[in-house]
């Protein structure tokens, strides 16, 4: 199943999950250092609907890059669609990323993924989302 039904579904549940200290270091591809912000397995039989996205910038002003994958394990460069690249997030403030105005939707075996720019200093992420079954 790709995606369930939106229009008949069962159940809507509301998440809310945080990654912080988010560095061009951290995370599972290396010096890459993609951070998985939110994945939707590939037999989830839901759908998540990114209602927030917002980056905070942690000390130094750091620029921060938000790709979209087609694959959970965002196995190459060219399985990703860039929705910012580069963004500035100012120093000890915030940037909203995804909004109510521009969400997203994760169909089976995709994800988000987040990096900051090397030598830019760390960002702090919060995402709420909704999982649709």
């Amino acid at each position: 199943m790709a995606a369930p039904n939106i229009v008949n579904v069962t159940t809507i549940t509301g998440v809310t999950t945080f990654h912080a200290g988010i560095a061009v270091t951290t995370g599972g591809k290396g010096s890459v250092g993609i951070t998985t912000v939110v994945s939707n397995a590939a037999s989830s039989g839901k759908v998540l609907k990114i209602n927030s996205l917002v980056a905070a910038g942690i000390a130094a002003t750091t620029g921060v890059t938000l790709q979209y994958f087609n694959h959970v394990n965002h196995t190459s460069a060219g399985s990703t669609v860039s929705i910012g690249m580069t963004l500035s997030v100012p120093t000890f403030s915030t940037l909203a990323l995804i909004t109510k105005d521009n969400s997203v939707y994760l169909e089976e075996n995709t994800s988000l993924g987040i990096f900051a720019q090397p030598n830019a200093g760390t960002i702090d992420v919060v995402c709420s989302f909704e999982e649709i079954s």
